[in-house]
């Protein structure tokens, strides 16, 4: 349908709060600092559909570098479902990141849309919840756990980016820095060989990224992030599937299944270190 009253543009950042409160509304529980960080990784990736001035549709079309794109927060609000709002949205955005290879992590039931639109599943994204506490003593390893403050910033950015298809510095700068977060690194020989980030959601804490070099030192950061917590706080951890070490992981300590994504390309999937990947970043920005 098209409408005259309708119409599509970029969101300011004090919208991008809109659409977070909007993803906290359908239960995908948001970090408290998300906005900052997701808007830094690319001003111009928010669209937000407007009805007679009103905001009633948003999505994140995140680019990074010239060759990625990542795809979130594709909310319709629910008076204006299935009037075709929402796909105008969509055309929009996958306008803007068109040419480059898009990922997504989408809830199961909606594949088969998303593979109408092109996106084909690579593999899936496992969220696991337990809880918080303990000591960092309890790592394999957590006499080489440090705060990531100690270490230049150029190590974290040259150690992250394998993890990811293009460059993400700019985001990734923000993300260990956010306020509430607690974001620590783990040292193996001297050099970085693992680093992790906690930080407080809408409910709990999601730890994310958590990415090691062995399954040891996975759990070393994995200890030391959950210990700076209390016992009764909630943790989250994303996991992909292909990581059974991760998975392993999680269920090693207590955590349950919460649900699960897809993640899904346009393209072939990028080749990734999935067997350090223990924690994904962020569902919403990849």
């Amino acid at each position: 349908m098209q409408d005259q009253n309708y119409s599509i543009r970029t969101m300011s950042r004090s919208e991008v709060d809109l659409a977070i409160e909007w993803a906290a509304r359908e239960g995908w529980n948001p970090g408290l600092q998300d906005a900052d960080c997701y808007y830094a990784a690319d001003p111009n990736g928010f669209l937000v559909g407007v009805l007679d001035g009103t905001p009633i549709a948003c999505i994140s079309v995140i680019r990074y570098g010239d060759s990625f794109g990542f795809l979130g927060f594709y909310i319709v609000s629910p008076d204006y479902r299935d009037q075709g709002y929402g796909i105008q949205l969509w055309k929009a955005g996958m306008k803007y990141l068109q040419g480059r290879n898009i990922g997504l992590d989408g809830v199961v039931d909606q594949q088969d849309n998303y593979r109408r639109s092109g996106f084909r599943l690579a593999y899936r994204n496992i969220r696991y919840q337990g809880q918080g506490g303990g000591t960092a003593s309890d790592g394999v390893d957590a006499a080489a756990v440090v705060n990531l403050a100690r270490l230049p910033l150029a190590d974290l950015v040259a150690y992250d980016q394998p993890f990811f298809p293009d460059d993400r510095a700019c985001f990734i700068s923000r993300w260990v820095q956010q306020p509430g977060c607690h974001a620590l690194g783990i040292l193996q020989g001297g050099a970085l060989a693992g680093y992790g980030v906690i930080r407080p959601c809408r409910s709990g804490y999601k730890i994310g990224p958590l990415f090691a070099d062995t399954p040891e030192l996975a759990e070393s950061l994995f200890v030391a992030l959950k210990s700076r917590v209390g016992a009764r706080e909630t943790v989250f951890l994303d996991t992909p599937e292909p990581n059974r070490a991760a998975v392993a992981l999680a269920e090693r300590y207590g955590m349950t299944v919460a649900f699960e994504t897809a993640r899904m390309y346009t393209q072939d999937a990028p080749d990734l270190p999935l067997e350090r990947v223990f924690g994904v970043t962020s569902f919403e920005v990849g």
